[in-house]
């Protein structure tokens, strides 16, 4: 196991700070570039939001598909999206420790692992549609729910094949290959706004549907085809459950359940917006849209190039550098994010009048929808330092922390949303949301100031640590 440096080893101020400097610039390079790869991600998103906000505006149509849709993202944003936060740290320590085989070795069994788990929860999830369905969408219709069911089957092939690109993305940002992983999913709103210009009028809501499936599947094959042209072995193999796999399950397991609970935000969100009036499911999607603009520019690109870096340092014990880069990543955080949250805030009905109200999407759905951004886009400050803040906890392996603080996120998200909503309908949900993240935040950095506030005696990366 590597060992913290010894006090007499300790570099000096100086050295620190040009040592936690390379780390920074790396960071910060490879944040740019992908930050520039994601708005052009984000350009195709907002192109295929505006068509179906001109298709649907805020219909049954749209509600049923938000609806449909978000247990399988909730599978695919807890079950697999937690591997990537798992698999990196172990993945590199292996790199470091016992070479590039033994990594690949790993990978493929924990991949094989997680697609097994991934199909089975796929079939679960057709099974009990029937079941599950009404308890989500507890005010739709008999034919509303109906709808709902026939797109929540069109969707199921999501799950299997988002498992493969987050695992082969995996992958190659350990290998610190972020810009073309980052490109790929672009794939999916252009291939869903071709459909809907194509047969929008024919197909109606299923275009929509149709198109997100197809667009996942050939955001898949560009990843197969960039990870193999890496090196990287693609077919899933089981090589038995070895020590180092079961470290990885003994990580990957908190992660989900901790992922499992705060990815209940925007399932009960969305399930509670269903209790309010027609329409509000779709309100709090299109304000989710707007706010994620700053998030998939900020939190996104920072959290993943962050993991592989912050992972590097803990495996090396460079506790100096780490408390470096996290000090000066916070404080760029705040001075950026804090005064363009305020100007969403302010300039929000304006803005959702210049991007949505056009087609379907009415004057009164402005300003539904503006009340909604205002209060939602409060969250953006604490959602960016947090997710930086958990990719530390994931690098130092102590996931079981952000379990628990998962489990205070998602009891509190929904005692603010029926105290809230209540007065302010699904607004109330967006105010709730934001408060949740503030709460998160503050957990995070606080258990992060225990953890490396002091350098450790020796390295948390092992199970013996």
């Amino acid at each position: 196991m590597p060992k913290a440096p010894s006090s007499a080893a300790q570099p000096t101020s100086s050295g620190v700070v040009e040592h936690a400097g390379g780390f920074n610039r790396k960071i910060f390079r490879a944040t740019a570039v992908l930050t520039a790869v994601s708005s052009l991600v984000l350009v195709a998103s907002t192109a295929k939001e505006l068509a179906v906000a001109s298709y649907f505006g805020r219909s049954d149509a749209l509600d049923a598909f938000l609806i449909a849709y978000v247990l399988p993202a909730f599978v695919v944003n807890i079950v697999a999206g937690s591997f990537n936060a798992a698999v990196i740290p172990t993945y590199i320590e292996v790199c470091e420790t016992e070479g590039r085989e033994a990594a690949q070795r790993l990978f493929s069994g924990a991949m094989t692992w997680s697609l097994g788990l991934l199909g089975a929860l796929s079939v679960l999830l057709a099974a009990l549609a029937p079941y599950y369905l009404p308890l989500l969408g507890s005010r739709f219709s008999a034919s509303k729910l109906l709808l709902t069911r026939h797109l929540l089957y069109v969707l199921l092939p999501l799950v299997v094949m988002s498992a493969l690109t987050v695992n082969w993305t995996a992958v190659l940002n350990a290998g610190e290959k972020f810009a073309l992983p980052a490109a790929l999913p672009a794939l999916t709103p252009l291939t869903a706004l071709g459909f809907l210009v194509a047969l929008g009028r024919a197909w109606g809501i299923y275009a929509l549907a149709v198109g997100t499936v197809i667009g996942t599947a050939l955001q898949a094959s560009g990843l197969a085809w960039t990870a193999r042209a890496h090196g990287v072995r693609l077919t899933p193999h089981w090589y038995g459950l070895d020590a180092r796999l079961r470290q990885l399950i003994g990580q990957y397991a908190p992660m989900v359940a901790g992922a499992l609970l705060m990815g209940t935000t925007d399932l009960v969100d969305q399930s509670m917006a269903a209790m309010l009036e027609r329409g509000s499911v779709s309100a709090l999607n299109y304000a989710r849209k707007i706010v994620s603009v700053l998030l998939v520019v900020g939190a996104i690109p920072l959290g993943t190039v962050s993991l592989p870096y912050f992972s590097e340092m803990v495996v090396k014990g460079d506790w100096d550098s780490c408390r470096h880069t996290l000090r000066t990543y916070a404080g760029l955080i705040a001075l950026v994010t804090v005064p363009l949250t305020a100007g969403l805030v302010v300039f929000a009905r304006p803005l959702v009048h210049i991007v949505f109200e056009r087609g379907a999407f009415s004057a009164r759905d402005t300003a539904v929808v503006g009340r909604v951004e205002a209060l939602l886009a409060l969250q953006i400050p604490f959602y960016v330092l947090a997710s930086m803040g958990v990719r530390v906890v994931s690098a130092l392996k102590r996931n079981a922390l952000l379990m628990t603080f998962a489990a205070v996120s998602a009891v509190l998200n929904v005692v603010l949303n029926l105290l809230l909503m209540r007065r302010y309908g699904v607004a109330g949900i967006a105010l709730s949301t934001s408060i949740v993240y503030l709460v998160s935040c503050t957990l995070v950095f606080g258990s992060l100031y225990l953890l490396i506030a002091r350098p450790p005696a020796r390295i948390p990366a092992r199970d013996d640590a």
